[in-house]
């Protein structure tokens, strides 16, 4: 085997030099990892909630303060919610602020024994994605929209 010459070690040298400077200022990609279905089901079930708050809110401060039962059993539903979301994944005080959503439509008795039934009903195609512990909460809150849809008074 015949000895390198100084030119072809020198050349070898700069190219490992000239490969190790392409990535040695760039950290490594990050690889995304699929998220995780539970956290997604929890994050639109408190989007969710947080609706149906802002709807019995608007009520209450508007005169229907026989809501208000309705409305602290929501915000219930919210606060464990929340409190099963991984702390790694709740909003930072330094994110920057939702844009402004349109208004919505006039709250109605009527549009709120809507929204407790279409949530009822939604709550066990939701179960499958869930693990045991958050399945009995689900469950729990599904069932508190059906009582809530029957339990509406008709006025305020």
């Amino acid at each position: 085997m015949r000895p390198l010459s100084r030119r072809a070690v020198l050349a070898g040298g700069a190219a490992m030099a000239a490969l190790s400077g392409c990535t040695a200022g760039e950290p490594d990609p990050v690889v995304s990892k699929a998220p995780d279905p539970e956290h997604l089901l929890l994050r639109e079930l408190i989007a969710d909630k947080e609706r149906t708050v802002g709807l019995y809110s608007a009520l209450v401060a508007g005169g229907g303060e026989k809501l208000a039962p309705f409305l602290a059993r929501h915000e219930e539903h919210l606060a464990a919610l929340r409190e099963r979301l991984p702390r790694e994944s709740a909003p930072s005080p330094s994110s920057p602020a939702p844009s402004p959503t349109p208004s919505p439509p006039k709250v109605t008795l009527n549009r709120l024994r809507d929204l407790e039934r279409k949530a009822a009903a939604l709550r066990p195609r939701q179960l499958g994605k869930a693990s045991p512990p958050l399945s009995q909460l689900i469950a729990s809150i599904g069932a508190c929209e059906a009582l809530h849809a029957l339990a509406l008074p008709r006025s305020l």
